[in-house]
C-alpha cells in the first residue's frame, strides 16, 4: 500500500489527471448505463438524463474535480443548490447514496485495472 501511494506521488501530474479524466468518464457513462434510477431533489431520473445532468455539472466544475474522489464528493453526490443527496435506486434494491454507488464503481474499475 504504502508502495503505492508512493508511486502515485511520483508519478507526473498529468498522468495522474489523465487517469482521473478516464475514472470520471467511466462512472459516468457507469450511471447512463445502469439503468437505475438517480433520484435528485425528491424527483426521480432515469439514468440517460442522471448521466447528462452530471456531464453537465462536471463541464462547469472540472476546476472541483481534479480526482475521481473529489469529483464524487463535490459534483456527483448532492444538488450544489439545494445540498440534498442525491440517491440511486437499480431494480429490486433499496436506494442508496450516488456517492455510494460510485465509490463502489470506481473500485472495480480499479480492479480491474490492476489486474
Amino acid at each position: 500500500m504504502i508502495a503505492a501511494v508512493l508511486l502515485i506521488c511520483l508519478l507526473p501530474p498529468v498522468v495522474r489527471a489523465d487517469n482521473a479524466v478516464a475514472e470520471i468518464d467511466y462512472l459516468l457513462s457507469s450511471i447512463g448505463g445502469s439503468n437505475c434510477t438517480f433520484i435528485r431533489n425528491g424527483k426521480r431520473y432515469n439514468s440517460q438524463d442522471a448521466e447528462a445532468h452530471l456531464r453537465m455539472k462536471y463541464r462547469h466544475g472540472k476546476s472541483h474535480a481534479s480526482s475521481s474522489e473529489s469529483f464524487i464528493s463535490r459534483l456527483a453526490s448532492a444538488s450544489s443548490v439545494s445540498k440534498k443527496p442525491y440517491y440511486i435506486q437499480c431494480d429490486g434494491k433499496e436506494r442508496v447514496p450516488s456517492g455510494d454507488w460510485l465509490r463502489q464503481r470506481l473500485d472495480e474499475y480499479r480492479a480491474r485495472s490492476d489486474d
